[in-house]
């Protein structure tokens, strides 16, 4: 068993865990739930060894120690997926795979692969050893992820939002692959906000709220409005608001587009619509956005905003047009990470703060906060650190500094990936 015993971790005015206690029975899927920003990055960052408890001890099997090191997690057999993915883009699968591990003194690339190609083959994965990461659609980077973890014979094996990347066929063969490990004994910490998820895989969930310990239910005993109303406080009756607005005048056309991988891309955007584009992962719906936003080039065709045709050769161009784009990839497209909260949220719309070579510092900060206040961002403060925050926070300060330009037309890619219940229904409500 892995138990969590008053565990307590605090940040500068901020509580991320306040007296935590938690139990993992052996052999068991647990699922992890709560809002961004409820405390679940922090513990398993505990678990891993990561982070250090302010108070608290962590027991496994005979073991009871007041902190732990990722060497010794390992060494106990725990091995983490965390939401982010870790790997090194310029290796090949193999090597990521078996990137840290003893081997023997002559190295052997042969080797690897050949242990690596076992696993696929044990577990039906459809990857090359030898293909450079960086190479790889996120889906198949997500199953390196997996790979690294499985094949360390982990005892205990946390995934953090492990669907986020993955299309429907991938989600199912990951269900596989959890029932397998627990059929071995593999004890699994699942945390995702797709509730479906949490009742086809899971034997147990667990709840936290604001960095406290709320309840541990029986998966079949609850339902999915019970763990939505212990997740936020609160009884949220609807997730998605009624559509009333009025549909007008085109005012984004796009003619046979083609460029960034994808070729002849027709539609026409109304005022006042919400223009949904589904396919699989790799389809082609990212790449689209991107072209159109400024971030890939057009190789033929044509686009026109409002009646005008223009040429978007970079975001500048596209948000000068009133075009934004909230990107699938938080961290690498639509954060700077070691930038406050008050200067992402701002970012674009810096200009609305100039008056006479001034900048109206009080305005700025007045419409961050109104944005943060709107998400419910979990942070001290605007001069946070958007790198400190928790992956769904993140998210939120995405979303806060699209909005915040008064734009036009806006792409949303993915806006709900790694966002709570309750978030998730305010983001439909501004959509």
């Amino acid at each position: 068993m892995l138990s969590l015993k008053n565990i307590t971790k605090t940040y500068p005015g901020v509580i991320a865990l306040n007296d935590v206690s938690l139990d993992f029975e052996d052999g068991k899927v647990h699922a992890l739930l709560g809002e961004n920003g409820a405390g679940k990055s922090t513990l398993i960052k505990i678990i891993a060894g990561a982070l250090t408890p302010d108070s608290g001890v962590i027991c496994i099997s005979d073991s009871v120690c007041a902190r732990i090191t990722p060497h010794t997690a390992r060494n106990f057999g725990i091995a983490v997926i965390y939401q982010e993915q870790n790997l090194v883009g310029s290796l090949t699968v193999a090597e990521n795979i078996y990137l840290g591990r003893p081997q023997s003194k002559l190295f052997s690339h042969r080797l690897i692969e050949q242990q690596a190609h076992s696993l696929f083959d044990e577990y039906g994965f459809k990857l090359n050893p030898r293909s450079m990461v960086m190479s790889l659609s996120p889906a198949d980077q997500q199953l390196v992820e997996i790979c690294k973890a499985i094949s360390n014979d982990a005892k205990y094996i946390i995934m953090d939002e492990p669907t986020a990347s993955l299309a429907s066929h991938e989600v199912e063969m990951l269900f596989r692959i959890i029932r397998n490990l627990k059929a071995r004994g593999v004890t699994v910490i699942y945390i995702s906000h797709r509730l479906d998820e949490v009742f086809e895989v899971t034997d147990t969930v667990s709840i936290l709220r604001d960095g406290e310990f709320v309840k541990k239910l029986a998966t079949e005993e609850t339902n999915r409005q019970e763990l939505v109303n212990l997740m936020v406080g609160r009884e949220l009756t609807e997730n998605y608001p009624p559509r009333e607005s009025v549909i007008g005048e085109v005012v984004l056309k796009a003619d046979k587009l083609s460029g960034n991988s994808v070729e002849n891309i027709s539609f026409e955007l109304r005022r006042g619509e919400i223009l949904g584009f589904a396919g699989l992962v790799g389809s082609g719906r990212t790449e689209t956005a991107q072209l159109i936003c400024g971030a890939a080039n057009v190789t033929s065709g044509s686009l026109t905003v409002n009646g005008k045709a223009v040429k978007l050769r970079s975001p500048t161009d596209t948000i000068r047009a009133g075009i934004g784009l909230i990107p699938e990839d938080r961290k690498q497209q639509g954060l700077i990470l070691h930038n406050s909260i008050l200067f992402n949220i701002t970012l674009i719309c810096n200009d609305k703060f100039f008056r006479w070579g001034l900048i109206l510092n009080k305005l700025r900060k007045a419409v961050a906060q109104r944005f943060c206040d709107t998400f419910r961002i979990k942070a001290p403060g605007l001069n946070q650190q958007t790198l400190n925050l928790s992956g769904g926070n993140q998210q939120k300060v995405v979303l806060a500094k699209t909005l915040a330009a008064d734009l036009e037309i806006i792409f949303l890619d993915e806006p709900t990936r790694g966002i709570d219940v309750g978030a998730k229904q305010e983001i439909y409500q501004l959509m």
